[in-house]
């Protein structure tokens, strides 16, 4: 079977699912696994080269309305007639019914069964234990600094950051992405300010930027240096990456607790 990927987190589902050998080309920004970089590459995930994926001769692509803007990229498929299916996950049970989903597309639904009850124990797992922590931080997540975007309660984010024992700062608004500003970040007062900025790379993110908001000095987290640079990768992207991020985090805030956990994640 020849698949294509237009967007990161459905190449990691590909890959869960060990289906990675069948994957024919995927978007620009499709990094993980690492066997995927040598893969055709087909443009920016909101702007696809529909000629260059159609030459591949795909039997099923993969599109995600959780990347805003992918709407033109699925109407373009439907026109072209194009075999795809959309997932469109923003909890940790909608990816895994997305691995049902994918599984029973590709034809490998048994394997796609055990992998969903593998996922789902896992989440489960991580959640039996934060039940067992003491102290739950707040965390602020900031997915883009200006304008400042987090996530909302409608977001697989929320959920992760109560699997690591703590609690998203703004799961008040019943939205999945909040614009927000830094006045009302401060005012809300986090014990962490978490910076996984969409597309940035880890090592490009600045802490520095953070501490010259104005007023931010003043924060418990800017003066207690509790500002993690978190890799986008494994918070970003709706996909079984999550329990990788999910865990580190957890260790990061709660060692004690978490440290002993071996996930069961890799193909």
């Amino acid at each position: 079977m020849r698949i294509v990927s237009i967007c990161p987190s459905n190449t990691e589902i590909i890959d869960y699912l060990g289906l990675t050998s069948s994957l024919v080309g995927v978007d620009d920004f499709s990094d993980y696994p690492g066997e995927v970089r040598s893969l055709p590459k087909l443009g920016p995930d909101l702007s696809i080269d529909m000629d260059k994926l159609q030459s591949l001769k795909p039997d099923l692509v993969l599109s995600s309305l959780s990347v805003p803007g992918m709407e033109k990229n699925i109407e373009e498929l439907d026109r072209r007639e194009i075999p795809h299916i959309t997932l469109n996950p923003q909890s940790f049970n909608d990816i895994a019914e997305d691995l049902l989903t994918v599984g029973k597309a590709c034809g490998i639904e048994e394997t796609a069964v055990e992998k969903y009850h593998t996922f789902l124990h896992t989440v489960e797992e991580l959640k039996r234990l934060s039940r067992t922590v003491g102290s739950i931080p707040t965390l602020y997540w900031e997915w883009w600094p200006k304008p400042v975007f987090t996530p909302g309660k409608i977001n697989w984010l929320t959920e992760l950051s109560e699997m690591a024992g703590a609690e998203n700062v703004f799961n008040d608004v019943d939205l999945a992405s909040v614009q927000t500003d830094w006045e009302d970040v401060r005012n809300r007062e986090p014990d962490y300010i978490c910076l996984a900025w969409v597309g940035v790379q880890q090592k490009r993110v600045n802490p520095g930027i953070v501490k010259k908001r104005p007023k931010w000095d003043t924060m418990k987290a800017v003066k207690e240096n509790r500002i993690l640079i978190l890799e986008e990768a494994l918070y970003c992207r709706p996909s079984p990456l999550l329990l990788k991020g999910a865990l580190k985090l957890a260790i990061e805030l709660h060692p004690e607790v978490y440290k002993g956990l071996d996930i069961q994640y890799d193909t």
